[in-house]
């Protein structure tokens, strides 16, 4: 399993790089130091707190604090069935972990003790969440509910409910908003980006992510109102305008994305099969510039704006039976990747 994972690494670096490597000369990311943190648990979205150099990372159960300097784990949320992202809303010092297992909900904790002050019930399948400073909202979808969801980061946390869900009209994974009202969703299996305006709380449009396929990573560059959208099948990193749809550009990727990213004005998508892509826009057009490769597993990423770095959980993996390689106990880590 070991050799065929490192040759499909391979091969999707020479596609990508037959393209681009006139390019590979001005974009030198790499992976600069590696965390071992251990614990255990899966990964999910990591999200990084610029402002404290922290990393919020849910771990299924729990959700572990680490230090973005050092690794050191500074603490751990427990309390949760099946964790899967985290919002930070500094202004009120709140953090909210998704959670969706079992009925749903959404656990409020404190950003400097880290202790649960509530959980928040939602729906089942609560997946993607984002916290929007502009709008003072936390947002929040459930795939199998096929809505999305929103409050106000001062919410009772004990007692508080969430506003009336929005209907979405498909299975969301992840989001991104435009800080000015309109919010932006990837509905994996409809191959479509649904738009929704908070004002009236109503999809107003359902742009098709072809070529690409299977969205699931998201982010949005809100200076040029561009969406990054991370496609399975087919494999594409698609460049969307977020005023009309439009497909700019479909750039190829490795195998099992699931987040995207936007820093130092370029874009990031991060693959299972250990490839973590790099885009820019040169000249009007938008090409791969690199593909870093990474540990296996390495599918999700948060980014720090202000030292510029990308941190990508993952761990050993045990050789592959049936579906996905399972983590080996106890080699949970955080990879860090830089410009060299």
């Amino acid at each position: 399993m070991k050799n065929t994972i490192q040759l499909m690494v391979a091969s999707t670096v020479l596609l990508l790089s037959g393209s681009a490597s006139h390019a590979f000369a001005q974009s030198n990311w790499g992976v600069t130091k590696t965390f071992h943190i251990g614990g255990d648990g899966g990964w999910d979205y990591l999200t990084v707190d610029r402002s404290t150099h922290r990393l919020f990372v849910p771990r299924s159960t729990h959700t572990m604090v680490i230090d973005a300097d050092s690794g050191k784990v500074l603490g751990d949320i427990p309390g949760q069935k099946t964790a899967h992202g985290v919002a930070i809303a500094p202004k009120v010092g709140r953090g909210f972990i998704t959670d969706g297992g079992g009925s749903g909900a959404i656990v409020v904790f404190d950003l400097k003790t880290y202790a649960v002050l509530g959980t928040i019930p939602t729906m089942p399948d609560s997946d993607g969440i984002i916290y929007d400073g502009a709008l003072d909202r936390v947002l929040a979808v459930s795939g199998d509910g096929g809505v999305l969801m929103t409050f106000k980061p001062d919410i009772d946390p004990k007692n508080g409910k969430i506003d009336p869900p929005i209907m979405l009209g498909g299975a969301p994974e992840f989001l991104a908003s435009d800080g000015a009202g309109k919010v932006y969703i990837n509905l994996e299996d409809k191959d479509t980006v649904a738009v929704v305006d908070l004002n009236s709380r109503k999809v107003t449009a359902r742009w098709p992510v072809a070529p690409g396929g299977h969205p699931v990573g998201m982010s949005m560059d809100t200076k040029s109102r561009r969406l990054f959208i991370g496609c399975r099948n087919p494999q594409k990193l698609i460049v969307m305008s977020a005023d009309d749809g439009k497909v700019e550009a479909s750039l190829p990727i490795g195998a099992g994305v699931d987040a995207t990213k936007v820093m130092a004005e370029k874009s990031f998508a991060s693959c299972r099969d250990g490839s973590l892509v790099v885009a820019a826009e040169k000249a009007g057009k938008f090409e791969v510039e690199q593909v870093v490769k990474t540990p296996e597993g390495a599918r999700t990423m948060g980014v720090d704006e202000t030292s510029q770095l990308i941190y990508l959980p993952t761990a050993e993996l045990e050789p592959a039976t049936t579906g996905r390689p399972k983590p080996k106990p106890g080699t949970f880590m955080i990879v860090v990747v830089g410009q060299r």
